[in-house]
């Protein structure tokens, strides 16, 4: 079963990590999903959901949680073989860990492992306006291999509900 991780950091867009997975699992992907401490509480006030009772949705063998502070976690390392990560939302404190190579918790950590094996990755930036170190930051991890994607709806499709706007951006 192809596999991926998916973070949910703590920005405002919980969201767009939320409808990832959906995805993904309805597509037959495995599932590996890290909440940063924040991104857990910003998921339930944006979207009424605790992450367990989200979990309980969605098929047990195609998604595993794993704890923010688990480095142990075998995700951790560039052993264990993914197709990449995803880190949707990506706050700009994650996007600044990512950059410097900093390591703090899994999520970090996953992102740095796919980058030095060369996987994918992909960060659903988050914030705005955005500021000089914003943007620098966003260049150091392109230059390292990421994709930055800033969570830019377009309107030609002519969405009708806040579901077609998500599903627009989750669609690129």
């Amino acid at each position: 079963m192809k596999n991926l991780t998916v973070c949910i950091a703590g920005a405002s867009g919980s969201i767009y990590g939320k409808r990832i997975v959906e995805v993904l699992v309805s597509n037959g992907y495995f599932v590996n999903l890290i909440f940063s401490k924040i991104g857990e509480e910003v998921f339930e006030f944006e979207t009424g959901l605790s992450k367990e009772r989200f979990l309980s949705k969605l098929p047990e063998n195609q998604i595993k949680l794993h704890n923010q502070d688990d480095l142990f976690a075998p995700i951790s390392s560039g052993s264990y073989f993914s197709l990449g990560t995803i880190v949707a939302p990506c706050s700009a404190g994650t996007l600044g860990a990512i950059a410097s190579g900093s390591t703090r918790n899994l999520i970090h950590r996953v992102v740095d492992v796919c980058l030095k094996e060369r996987r994918k990755v992909l960060l659903l930036f988050r914030e705005t306006p955005l500021n000089k170190i914003h943007i620098e930051n966003m260049l150091k991890v392109t230059d390292a291999g990421a994709i930055v994607m800033p969570a830019c709806p377009g309107f030609y499709s002519r969405p009708e509900s806040s579901d077609d706007v998500v599903n627009f951006v989750v669609g690129k």
